[in-house]
């Protein structure tokens, strides 16, 4: 048993994290921006990533930090900078402080082409500052993550069960579920000196088509899909119609757009993690009909 020190718990992946680190034996120090019910083996700190007392605090007596804390949408190349960049500059100095080495940091497969959106810039500028901190590091770039608890997906299935999909122009993606990606960072958190920066997925060779990927969502909600690909032009479009009718919670943006509209979102096969520690263990058919049976019993689909 151990005690590891996790950002983001409240969030999707991190959620998920702490429940398979309980289950693993592990106690977890937890960074929470508000209270939360109190929970066995569970140390819950009040703060965010601004709060370098808070996170001098999370990682005391800790073995390892999994940093997951990070924006995904934001209005402005600030608000991406503010918690990729400052955040894990701010958690960086707060491991080293408190004297623990092992940092997992879970960044982006975006993260590799920094030039097509504010946010795959500021995760590569968190990247490179853990890439400099001295620390024992290893990155995560995963793909689009999914599973039960997600939301970013949910309009996705929406759309599958009014049988249509909307798609990139093309192009291939590949993905993970949520519990393979936990378990791949409880595994880096016991492991030094693993392969620096690490591209999981679900196994499946050169990834999927976007309209592989409809139709598999699709089937998981039981429905025939048309399956329809947008030029940029109209995606951008519909970005900013989305933007003016959802303000701040609109899930396309400008900025998603020009990486949804990038043809290679497949994970590198050299930087898989190594067999023998980590191999997906969840096919993503299944996975997907998982993640539908949750949204259908929260109401949602």
């Amino acid at each position: 048993m151990s005690t590891i020190a996790v950002t983001g718990g409240t969030g999707f992946v991190g959620s998920h994290l702490i429940e398979l680190a309980l289950a693993a034996g592990h106690q977890v120090r937890a960074l929470a921006r508000r209270d939360q019910a109190e929970r066995q083996g569970v140390t819950w700190i009040r703060g965010d990533l601004a709060a370098r007392e808070a996170m001098i605090t999370l990682c005391a007596g800790a073995e390892a930090v999994i940093h997951v804390a990070g924006v995904v949408n934001a209005p402005d190349r600030a608000g991406f900078a503010a918690g990729n960049i400052d955040g894990t500059r701010n958690m960086l100095r707060a491991a080293a402080d408190a004297g623990v080495r092992r940092f997992v940091h879970v960044s982006s497969l975006a993260a590799r082409e920094p030039r097509l959106s504010a946010y795959g810039w500021s995760k590569a500028e968190g990247d490179a500052l853990v890439q400099a901190s001295g620390l024992d590091w290893t990155i995560v770039r995963p793909p689009a993550i999914y599973g039960p608890g997600d939301l970013e997906m949910l309009e996705l299935f929406k759309l599958a069960k009014h049988g249509l999909a909307l798609l990139p122009p093309g192009g291939r993606l590949s993905v993970i579920e949520v519990g393979d990606l936990g378990r791949l960072l409880l595994a880096l958190a016991a492991t030094s000196n693993c392969p620096h920066i690490l591209d999981p997925d679900d196994g499946r060779e050169h990834g999927w088509s976007h309209r592989e990927f409809a139709l598999a969502i699709g089937a998981a909600t039981g429905r025939r899909i048309a399956a329809f690909a947008l030029p940029r032009l109209v995606l951008k479009a519909g970005a900013h119609v989305d933007r003016l009718v959802r303000g701040k919670n609109a899930k396309l943006t400008p900025d998603r757009v020009d990486y949804f509209c990038h043809a290679d979102w497949v994970s590198d096969p050299a930087r898989r993690p190594p067999a023998n520690l980590w191999l997906p263990g969840i096919d993503t058919p299944a996975g997907l009909a998982a993640t539908a049976a949750w949204y259908r019993g929260q109401g949602l689909l």
